[in-house]
């Protein structure tokens, strides 16, 4: 009667055979591509034929030989079934061996049941290091998500508003080293371009990956990541691939790509992405830690943006608070001179009423500063009715406008002398508010006198081309920042240079033009530059009717 082990080392060559076709059709219908089978266990196989006369004295090699093959395994990311399945297929090959033969030829019932047991020890042991693993795999998971919240929590603690994507390096180091990596990138979304954008980068090619930009096209590596939703997509050989790639990542040495959504559901934050320098599939459990770890750079990523959003919302309360001080203070100081004016004039009638007559020019001025206060409540209530969104109430009337600015450039030649010009155009006549349009020409007037340069004339033009007229009103002096031109028109501001100018006002005078602009279905803007200086410019359709709201 032969042994096992003399079978096993007859037949040894026809056993691997055979469980290599049988281990690579069970892979194969599970979605496996091939991996290499022919690792550890053609060495298993051998140290089962050296049993005889001495079972079990190559346990221990047998066990190293196991958790060698169980290692190779989890790299090519079988599941600890799929792995006990091959120690089966194992037995069933070294068992068919003697299948047909004759009894004298077949080894003994104990010397069948002592191989089986020793497959059986080799399927515990393969379920034993699998639970290993994984809670090995699960305590390092968990160590690199507490680095990683540790580092964004620092980021955060900071209190640089763009403090986390100045740390993303860091994180994305820990991402790679978790990974077993060798590159990663970060890129953010822009919505603006549509594409997406390096924020970080580490490892292999980080100089030139920094600066790289991507579409969000479905045909490129970043494109199909920010598709992928909650998967994650991959890159076998980077070369190779028919996606398309950054050349930087192409020239890197970087072979296989693993990428990731930011996060999986919701509005598009960013992609994550590790690379390899081998070629080679990414594990299930590869794929998950790195969906894990994006998830959680996601929630960071959110919160750096509540906090940066909070941040400009705390500063723009900071600086409203102060600009409305500011203001009440310019208010108390303006509305004091013509009430103060009012009242001492009103007290000096009072004390000699028998002279009324004679103080007409007195109860004149008295009308004046009343009329001046009127003015100023008015403008501070229609600027606050604009701030609110509502539209300035209109009396609609035919009006010339060449008329109006007529009459405003006199009233500004009595206050401050023979420095405004007016070109206009005959008839520029439409259906709007006189009243309003001359406000919104004395301030774009007052305005000129207060910021232009002091020698230079101020020319107010009114032309018609085709149905819209427009007025403008130009000066030299001081150009207009970029960021000023921007936020000019808004209630309450002023701009840098004003701010720290002679002149004071409450930052109104330009928001009331936008008003009136806005009240006749028209349009203001501002044009400021060295060579042709500052020319701000009304628009207006010459029948504002229809744009007034319906009654309701």
């Amino acid at each position: 009667m032969t042994s096992v082990a003399g079978i096993i080392r007859r037949h040894q060559e026809e056993i691997i055979r055979r469980w290599f076709e049988q281990a690579a059709q069970a892979a194969s219908a599970r979605g496996l591509d091939a991996p290499e089978f022919k690792n550890i266990m053609p060495v298993y196989v051998a140290s089962l034929a050296d049993e005889e006369g001495a079972p079990g004295a190559l346990a221990h090699a047998r066990r190293a030989h196991v958790e060698t093959h169980v290692a190779a395994r989890l790299r090519q990311g079988f599941n600890v079934a799929e792995v006990i399945e091959e120690f089966a297929i194992l037995g069933r090959c070294i068992a068919s061996m003697w299948a047909n033969a004759s009894p004298e030829a077949r080894p003994s019932a104990l010397d069948v049941e002592r191989l089986f047991t020793e497959l059986h020890a080799a399927s515990t042991a393969v379920s034993e290091l699998f639970s290993r693993h994984l809670l090995e795999d699960e305590q390092t998971e968990k160590r690199y998500l507490r680095l990683l919240q540790k580092v964004a929590s620092e980021a955060l603690v900071e209190g640089d508003a763009a403090s986390l994507r100045d740390h993303l390096k860091d994180v994305l180091e820990l991402i790679i080293e978790a990974m077993g990596a060798q590159s990663g990138a970060v890129l953010l979304y822009e919505a603006e371009g549509e594409r997406l954008v390096t924020a970080a980068a580490a490892g292999l090619a980080s100089d030139q990956l920094e600066h790289y930009a991507a579409s969000m096209n479905p045909a490129s590596f970043p494109g199909r990541v920010a598709a992928a939703g909650e998967e994650t997509s991959s890159v076998l050989d980077a070369e190779t691939a028919s996606l398309e790639v950054s050349p930087p990542l192409r020239q890197s040495g970087l072979r296989s790509l693993l990428g990731v959504r930011l996060p999986p559901h919701r509005a598009l934050v960013g992609i994550m992405y590790v690379g390899l320098a081998e070629v080679r599939e990414f594990t299930a459990r590869e794929k998950g830690r790195l969906l894990s770890l994006g998830q959680q750079l996601s929630v960071h990523l959110d919160n750096a943006k509540l906090y940066e959003n909070l941040r400009e919302k705390i500063e723009a309360l900071q600086a409203e608070r102060a600009l409305r001080e500011h203001f009440v203070s310019v208010l108390a100081h303006d509305l004091r001179g013509p009430l103060s004016a009012a009242k001492s004039g009103a007290q000096l009638l009072m004390r000699h009423p028998e002279r009324l007559d004679q103080r007409r020019d007195l109860a004149m001025r008295i009308d004046r500063n009343i009329e001046r206060t009127d003015r100023m409540v008015r403008d501070l209530l229609d600027a606050n009715r604009i701030q609110g969104g509502q539209r300035l109430p209109l009396r609609l009337d035919m009006c010339d406008l060449g008329g109006v600015a007529q009459e405003v450039v006199e009233e500004l030649i009595a206050l401050h002398g023979d420095r405004f010009v007016l070109h206009s155009e005959e008839r520029v006549r439409g259906i709007w508010s006189a009243e309003e349009l001359r406000r919104a020409l004395w301030n774009l007037g007052s305005n000129a006198i207060k910021y232009g340069a002091a020698a230079e004339p101020i020319t107010f033009t009114v032309t018609r081309a085709g149905d819209r007229a427009r007025a403008s009103v130009h000066n030299r002096g001081p150009v207009l920042a970029p960021a000023d031109q921007e936020q000019i028109f808004k209630p309450f501001t002023r701009t840098h240079s004003a701010q720290g100018g002679p002149s004071k006002g409450w930052g109104l005078g330009l928001t009331l033009v936008w008003g009136c602009a806005q009240a006749h279905g028209g349009t203001v803007s501002v044009q400021s530059d060295a060579a042709t200086g500052t020319t701000f410019s009304l628009e207006l359709p010459l029948d504002a009717r229809p744009y007034q709201p319906r009654e309701p």
